[in-house]
């Protein structure tokens, strides 16, 4: 069989490539205002698209650099050099003090901000964990405990996101409350399924509907332990998020620049355009990621048994629900399902990877985007006599893959659209 890698990777890179910050970002910028422009970034695209701003206003518009200011809070390791606006690189998937810091240093600027300025918010996949600042009552460790017990909940994104914004001076419209005298634009890269402004990054500057209510019934759903200092401030109204119809939002506009499902057919066309019949599973698949995977692969058995070229193709967000003590993410988790499903077959290879080129993990730069799987991979088990279904019941994808050789790395990209999942049935 062709060595179908640098196929998979191709596919891949192209749904990437669809969302990067470069490419998408300047068309949607604004006018520049009568006062100053803001720039206010949060998220794994954040400094790239505050540098894409730089350059679009600097460089093509000639404005003049004393009338730019800002600060991008991005994850650790995806900085890029920026000449106006301050870059912080902060924690994900779990706050850290610099992303504290990110915080409460753009809500100062917001509220700084006049009626002649423009407040510039440019957001993507990874800013609620990067903007962290608490309610009042609540501590910084107190709000990093919860966010790694929702994270290992097997929450979905709308629910861990909830929660979050009902205990954030940031999120759920908090941002545009307090920089509500400037004109404000937010431009944002979707990463969550069904692409909901008020998901994405938590919604710092669009009206929520979500109420403590849910959020408590969140925390009762995942039988998830908290402080009583958390559970009393999930029941203060005064930490209720900022609704519909508030005058914080008069001169506030919303516009998505990127999405999911753009990245997934740009994905598509690569796979159709090397000759795959092509299924389509969405782009805003969630569930359990071992559980996806085995729909999957009785797609990709039955497509084998009737000797169809096709390519099945997928994106949203997966979740894993840790009972074991082993290191791994969604994509990689997904991946180990299918070794175990194809074990016995040929002629079918996948790959499962985070667009934003980290998949779970501890928050580092180097940690892997997700897995590819191939007949090398089999090879690789057979002959270190690998058990992948008692790895998978781990939670350890990222050692099997480690031993195998089959991890995605890509580094940081720069931009977060999701997970793309790609099998090749020949």
């Amino acid at each position: 069989m062709t060595d179908k890698r640098p196929l998979l990777r191709a596919i891949f890179d192209a749904a990437v490539a669809a969302a990067h910050p470069d490419v998408i970002l300047s068309v949607h910028l604004p006018a520049p205002p009568k006062g100053r422009i803001i720039c206010l970034a949060a998220g794994k695209g954040a400094a790239a698209m505050a540098a894409a701003a730089e350059k679009h206003y600097l460089d093509t518009l000639k404005l003049d650099p004393a009338r730019l200011t800002g600060i991008a809070t991005t994850r650790h390791g995806h900085g890029v050099p920026t000449r106006r606006i301050r870059v912080v690189e902060a924690g994900h998937p779990v706050p850290d003090e610099a992303g504290l810091k990110g915080a409460d240093d753009s809500l100062r600027l917001a509220a700084e901000a006049t009626a002649d300025d423009l407040l510039l918010v440019l957001i993507s996949g990874g800013g609620s964990a990067n903007w962290t600042a608490p309610v009042a009552g609540i501590t910084f460790q107190q709000k990093q405990q919860l966010n790694r017990a929702l994270l290992r909940s097997g929450a979905v994104i709308g629910e861990i996101n909830t929660v979050r914004k009902h205990l954030s001076r940031i999120k759920g419209g908090r941002l545009a409350r307090a920089g509500q005298k400037a004109e404000i634009v937010t431009l944002a890269i979707s990463d969550v399924p069904h692409d909901d402004p008020a998901v994405i990054a938590s919604g710092p500057t669009v009206p929520d509907t979500t109420t403590l209510a849910d959020a408590r019934a969140i925390i009762a759903k995942f039988n998830l332990t908290i402080d009583e200092a958390v559970r009393a401030a999930l029941s203060d109204r005064v930490n209720e998020s900022v609704k519909p119809n508030d005058v914080a939002f008069a001169r506030a506009n919303f516009e998505l620049i990127a999405r999911p499902r753009e990245s997934l057919d740009a994905a598509i066309k690569v796979a159709k355009d090397a000759g795959y019949e092509i299924i389509d599973l969405s782009a805003d698949l969630e569930g359990e990621a071992r559980e996806v995977a085995a729909a999957h692969a009785k797609l990709a058995l039955k497509a084998q048994a009737d000797g169809k070229k096709l390519a099945i193709l997928s994106g949203g967000e997966l979740t894993v629900t840790v009972t074991g003590n082993g290191r791994g993410g969604p994509n990689q988790e997904y991946a180990l399902a299918l070794v175990e499903a194809f074990k016995d077959t040929t002629g079918i290879v996948a790959l499962a990877g985070d667009t934003d080129g980290a998949d779970g993990g501890a928050g580092s730069a180097s940690d892997p985007a997700g897995a590819i799987i191939d007949a090398r991979t089999f090879e690789a088990m057979r002959t270190q006599k690998l058990d992948a279904k008692a790895t998978l019941a781990n939670n350890d994808a990222t050692t099997f893959f480690t031993a195998t050789g089959d991890l995605l790395q890509t580094g940081p990209t720069l931009t977060n659209v999701n997970d793309i999942r790609v099998i090749l049935v020949d």
